[in-house]
């Protein structure tokens, strides 16, 4: 049994996403939570929801104990680059790309894995 969870377009570049989703693939849902509530990084709070929502999936789902979930898989893709003009000099202008993200939790059961 296996309940994911998918954000799209968070306004992050992945780069900095990752720092987080590699501190919580392969723990248990519990201590993911914990470690993602303490974390200081702003890509903690669209992660956080993510992983509720992957645990809430699951729960209403499969119907499985939370305690017993722990994160299979856990991933952060490129999403669109929004594309913005910055004035230069002599009438030019540069673009600025801001990144997204795309992140996806999968939780599982230990007993079934």
């Amino acid at each position: 049994m296996e309940a994911r969870a998918i954000a799209r377009h968070i306004r992050m570049s992945p780069r900095k996403a990752r720092l987080v989703i590699d501190a919580i693939r392969g723990k248990g849902v519990n201590e993911a939570l914990r470690i993602v509530g303490l974390s200081s990084k702003k890509a903690s709070l669209p992660i956080r929801k993510t992983l509720e929502s992957a645990i809430a999936n699951a729960e209403n789902r499969y119907d499985v104990d939370v305690d017993g979930l722990y994160v299979v898989r856990a991933t952060v893709d490129m999403g669109k680059s929004l594309r913005r003009m910055q004035p230069r000099a002599y009438g030019r202008a540069d673009v600025v790309r801001h990144h997204t993200s795309h992140v996806t939790i999968v939780v599982g059961d230990r007993e079934r894995a």
